[in-house]
């Protein structure tokens, strides 16, 4: 009876990990497929012809795909920059000066992720075209930096937070002043969080349609926006590789966390 018990466990857990399996990649096979699909429909499952000639009409330097690919990455750098600039300080002094309620301030640094996304955009799309800003590069890196600020600023802080005290001290004592003992040792112990954390905003404004959408359209096309434009066209063998691309990023970042980004840093989040 046991050795059935054991055997129907066995089979339930296999059942189980080929359904998570499916469902992990079963969209990747299927964006990999219409990738090369040069002919597919009913009622055949699989393409009928295969090929990369979409592949080949993507990365075509006088193609959109590549433009939109440039505008999304200088975009995404401008607002690492810009976030960085609020979320270094800003995670410094919540992680180590002692602040009148600092938990209400980390809470609102997650307001941009309590309401709905569309009202918010509208309304910031209808402000930033009295300031003339809407519609450029500009407008679209400001609203992907206010998004971004939700991560960048926690993680800054965890960092910090994960940072000896003691060390700071050391040097302290030792006659440097406080600024020398930021730059020369606080910064660079926290240094691998502060990237993760500008990691996650790259990530994040590369990824971003909503914002973008109504804030940059119809000048500022990022790949984003022109995935969505193909999709909605019926073109999926063009929304297909635009996706894969934007996943490279993706699995890049994690193999990063797992190789600098401490567990200690990480249970730090929001302490």
């Amino acid at each position: 009876m046991s050795r059935v018990a054991s055997l129907l466990r066995a089979s339930l857990a296999g059942v189980l990990l080929a359904a998570f399996s499916f469902a992990l990649i079963g969209p990747l096979a299927n964006l990999a497929l219409w990738s090369v699909a040069e002919r597919w429909y009913t009622p055949y499952k699989l393409p009928v012809t295969y090929g990369t000639r979409y592949w080949e009409q993507v990365f075509r330097p006088t193609g959109d795909a590549m433009a939109s690919l440039g505008t999304s990455v200088w975009i995404a750098v401008l607002t690492v920059v810009v976030a960085l600039a609020l979320s270094v300080p800003a995670g410094y002094a919540l992680a180590r000066l002692k602040l009148p309620m600092r938990s209400l301030f980390m809470i609102v640094f997650l307001l941009p992720q309590a309401f709905p996304s569309v009202a918010i955009y509208i309304n910031v799309a209808r402000i930033f075209y009295k300031l003339g800003i809407n519609g450029t590069v500009l407008g679209v890196v400001l609203v992907h930096a206010a998004h971004g600020l939700v991560y960048s600023v926690w993680i800054a802080a965890a960092a910090f937070a994960a940072v000896d005290k003691d060390l700071e001290l050391a040097a302290r004592n030792i006659g440097a002043s406080a600024l020398r003992t930021f730059f020369t040792v606080t910064l660079p112990l926290a240094a691998p969080g502060v990237i993760a954390s500008g990691i996650f905003v790259f990530l994040e404004s590369l990824d971003e349609f909503t914002g973008t959408f109504f804030v940059g359209v119809p000048q500022v096309m990022t790949l984003p926006l022109l995935l969505y434009n193909a999709a909605m066209g019926g073109n999926y063998q063009v929304a297909s590789i635009t996706a894969l691309i934007l996943l490279v990023p993706s699995v890049l970042f994690m193999l990063f966390i797992e190789r600098f980004l401490r567990a200690d840093v990480l249970a730090k989040v929001g302490a």
